[in-house]
């Protein structure tokens, strides 16, 4: 084994997963130490993501599940770090690492699934602007700052004014490196959606806004850098500059994905292949309705299949569906025991710490995964069907 270079089997262990990785720590001490090096973690993250491989979708159903891409065949019950499983709140993902919220008790969970490790944030109080009446909007984002290779949360809560035209923001940044929060400028734009989590692509945050808090003004897409926390505003595609259009922004493999459903019934899901190009948006399809998915209300691309040619469809949080994008098809994908609402997110596998630089321990560790049992009691509402209460 001391004959093989530390390059060649550092580039073996990256192309395993998260579960195989922590039982191989205890082989050698040296494997323990490359496994747990910072570049090593990197470079398996890399490379899970670039060959679109360790990934699984995680929703709530009650309580949280986790079920593999590739197989899509039944799904796992996690351990919640969250002991009130029923108030949890799934809110985003991002590089293996999960935000999950408690409303009522003012909880907010960093959390590794794959490791099985948490961290529960400090809490940092709401800062009520002079005139305000109350908290219209409360939205957090995940992001990667490649520059201080730090990850940020990011908490934004708008308050409605005196007037129909006036509203207030308040944006404070969580660095998971200090494990503080710390406010920045004010967001200058009004939130569309309030259940909607920020969306990180190129290591910035996403949101769908407008000028002015009202529904009849042309919506804009937004967006905050993580690395010199600017706000700056993110070109649609030409057809939609005059279009009064609701959409939503998502990630699509590598790229910012909008939706955009019209009056009649019509979505148009775009994907921008040159980040910030405006020339580089590109129509991946359109459905109209009455269409192969019947009526809906809400229509979410989650993931490309591993071969490119189809893309995983969420359909108002109420089950999975892949489309084919070559011959225009839809197909439906039975879970054994997922029935009715589900809330989820797409997660990569990874060996991302917890912690930060500030000497903080991780969550205690979560007991073994329990299969998932069929479930018909009524399913409550979540994350993306009822305003995000939660004051920090």
């Amino acid at each position: 084994m001391s004959d093989i270079p530390v390059e060649v089997i550092a580039d073996i262990l990256s192309r395993l997963p998260v579960k195989s990785l922590l039982r191989f720590r205890c082989v050698l001490k040296s494997w323990c130490a490359l496994i747990d090096s910072p570049r090593f973690i990197k470079s398996h993250l890399n490379r899970s993501i670039k060959t679109n491989t360790n990934h699984s979708f995680i929703f709530r159903i009650e309580n949280l599940y986790s079920i593999d891409l590739d197989s899509l065949d039944h799904a796992v019950r996690l351990d919640n770090p969250i002991k009130n499983e029923e108030e949890t709140e799934l809110v985003v993902s991002l590089d293996g690492l999960v935000i999950l919220c408690n409303p009522f008790y003012n909880e907010v969970i960093l959390w590794n699934p794959s490791t099985r490790k948490h961290r529960k944030l400090p809490v940092s109080q709401v800062e009520f602007p002079s005139g305000c009446l109350f908290i219209n909007f409360t939205t957090l984002g995940l992001g990667y700052d490649s520059v201080s290779d730090d990850y940020k949360l990011v908490r934004m809560v708008q308050f409605v004014g005196k007037d129909d035209d006036s509203f207030h923001s308040e944006v404070k940044v969580y660095s998971l490196k200090s494990n503080t929060w710390r406010r920045v400028g004010d967001f200058p734009y009004h939130l569309l959606h309030r259940v909607l989590p920020g969306i990180t692509i190129n290591g910035a945050l996403h949101w769908v806004v407008t000028p002015k808090p009202k529904w009849d003004t042309a919506s804009l897409i937004a967006s905050f850098d993580l690395g010199v926390e600017e706000y700056r505003l993110v070109p649609k595609p030409e057809c939609l500059d005059e279009d009064i259009v609701p959409l939503f922004v998502v990630t699509l493999g590598d790229c910012l994905c909008i939706v955009c459903k019209y009056p009649g019934g019509r979505v148009d899901t775009w994907v921008m292949k040159e980040y910030g190009v405006k020339e580089s948006w590109t129509k991946l399809f359109s459905i109209a309705e009455p269409s192969m998915f019947g009526s809906f209300h809400f229509l979410r691309p989650l993931a490309y299949s591993k071969s490119g040619g189809e893309v995983l469809l969420e359909l108002d949080n109420a089950g999975l569906s892949w489309y084919d994008l070559r011959r225009k098809r839809v197909k439906h994908i039975p879970i054994r025991g997922l029935e009715g609402f589900v809330e989820g997110n797409i997660c990569v596998e990874s060996l991302v710490p917890v912690h930060g630089d500030d000497g903080g321990k991780d969550g205690e560790k979560q007991q073994p995964q329990k299969k998932m049992k069929p479930n018909n009691k009524k399913k409550r509402d979540g994350f993306l069907s009822k305003g995000f209460k939660l004051v920090l």
